[in-house]
């Protein structure tokens, strides 16, 4: 009995390990084929070449229903009514690949086997000058040469059709036939007419996406042009400020020395005389760059509510960017770590922008997120970094292309920085930016091509 109570355990511990295994078949049976979901077929290569069968399939049942035809009904010899239907089959693969020579090849079979059917002819009824598979065959030529071709063309060998008919039929005749003419010539109008506007459709469909890329390109470039513009106007402030420095310096620096040199007066005197010069133009250029939307503010986004000819901001106006971010409906929390050194303007302007933007597009595309602003002070530069929750509802229809994540790459570019920009696997989204302390020199800065990516975090 001992050595049968573990034997028994161990037959039910397999029979139920079965029973799973079957009722584990059974469901994926079951949702293998008691299923109404829809399975479309891939875009593989056979699916190109299926009406490549098709047009073989036709071919094949007018070369079988034309033999007999002209056969039996017209009594030609077996031979040569098999010659003249492997034509009219022919025709109609070859307008596959060449639409004109095929539909002289139909049309030449045409008349060739009407005139033999003619001359054959007794005193019986028989369709003429265009058999039924003839008819059709001329058919299919002509639709797949109307597809093919240029309108005119396709005019044109549609008025021949008609006029070979009308010769065939209305000039020569024959003895006791159904006429055919008439149904033909319609029925190639038809075909010729939907040929046409297929082929007219499927233009306009590739121009249209063709103006849709160049559009689409043109936008990027267009908005890459406007962004920059914007930082060029924003820097303009910045650059200005150092001109007015350097000149003032160098009208108060001969009163610094104990009886100057005239060399030395001459040469401050010039380096004033540069500067005052320098910011002549860069009014200049700033009046230029202004001249598109003179009474636009410069930084017109949110939470900035800068004039015209404000000062550009700098991290020390942070908190009343949050502060109006905030006012409008977004949960923010900041804060910082390291020790805040003196920046340069233009990377204090770049990382305000920056955080500006991030905010931004946090209050668009997130809404109900909560966003987390942190500043990262290190002895070679400043990195930003903000951060969002998953949203917690769909987002309104965006109005276009955003510019955010463009104006941030050409700002962090501008300063040899690095930038990233990519989704949080908790569903939110994370910005972050490098900015060094020492960038390069702005008169030698190159900005790079347009970015093809979108704002949407």
């Amino acid at each position: 009995m001992s050595k049968v109570g573990p034997v028994t355990r161990w037959g039910k511990r397999q029979v139920a390990r079965s029973r799973v295994r079957a009722g584990r078949a059974l469901r994926v049976l079951r949702d293998d084929l008691w299923t109404w979901r829809a399975d479309p077929l891939p875009p593989s290569v056979w699916l190109r070449w299926f009406p490549h069968g098709v047009v073989c399939l036709a071919a094949l049942g007018v070369l079988l229903g034309n033999t007999a035809q002209l056969n039996d009904h017209s009594k030609l010899t077996p031979e040569f009514a098999f010659l003249i239907a492997l034509a009219s089959a022919s025709a109609m693969v070859l307008a596959l690949w060449r639409p004109v020579p095929a539909w002289w090849l139909s049309t030449a079979a045409t008349v060739v086997g009407a005139f033999a059917v003619r001359m054959n002819a007794e005193d019986y009824e028989f369709t003429w000058p265009w058999t039924a598979a003839g008819l059709i065959a001329h058919m299919f030529v002509i639709l797949l040469l109307a597809l093919r071709v240029r309108t005119r063309v396709a005019v044109e060998a549609f008025a021949l059709s008609a006029l070979i008919t009308y010769v065939l039929e209305g000039l020569i005749g024959a003895r006791n036939y159904q006429p055919t003419g008439w149904l033909a010539v319609a029925l190639f109008a038809v075909v010729v007419l939907l040929g046409i506007a297929l082929r007219g459709r499927r233009e306009a469909r590739t121009q249209l996406a063709e103006q849709t890329t160049l559009t689409a390109e043109e936008r990027a470039r267009r908005t890459l042009l406007e962004e920059r513009g914007r930082i060029a106007r924003e820097l303009h402030d910045v650059v200005a400020h150092h001109m007015s420095v350097i000149s003032i310096q160098a009208q108060v620096a001969p009163l610094l020395v104990e009886n100057p040199s005239d060399e030395l007066k001459e040469n401050l005197s010039g380096i004033r005389q540069n500067a005052l010069e320098a910011l002549t133009e860069l009014r200049r250029v700033l009046g230029v760059l202004r001249a598109e939307h003179p009474d636009v503010p410069v930084a017109p986004e949110a939470g900035d509510g800068a004039a015209p000819h404000a000062p550009q901001p700098t991290l020390d106006r942070l908190d009343a960017l949050v502060d109006n971010i905030r006012a409008a409906g977004l949960i923010v929390t900041t804060g910082s770590s390291g020790t805040r050194r003196p920046l340069p303007p233009g990377v204090e302007l770049s990382a305000y922008r920056i955080v500006q933007e991030a905010l931004s597009n946090v209050l668009r595309h997130a809404p109900g997120a909560i966003a987390r602003v942190h500043l990262v002070h290190l002895p070679i530069g400043l990195r930003v970094e903000v951060t969002n929750t998953r949203p917690k509802r769909a987002p309104a229809p965006s109005q276009g292309a955003g510019h955010g994540l463009l104006g941030m790459r050409e700002r962090v570019a501008m300063l040899d920085g690095t930038l990233t920009a990519q989704p949080m696997p908790d569903g939110g989204y994370q910005v972050a930016a490098f900015l060094p302390a020492d960038g390069p020199d702005l008169s030698t800065v190159s900005f790079p091509d347009p970015s093809t990516e979108d704002d949407t975090p």
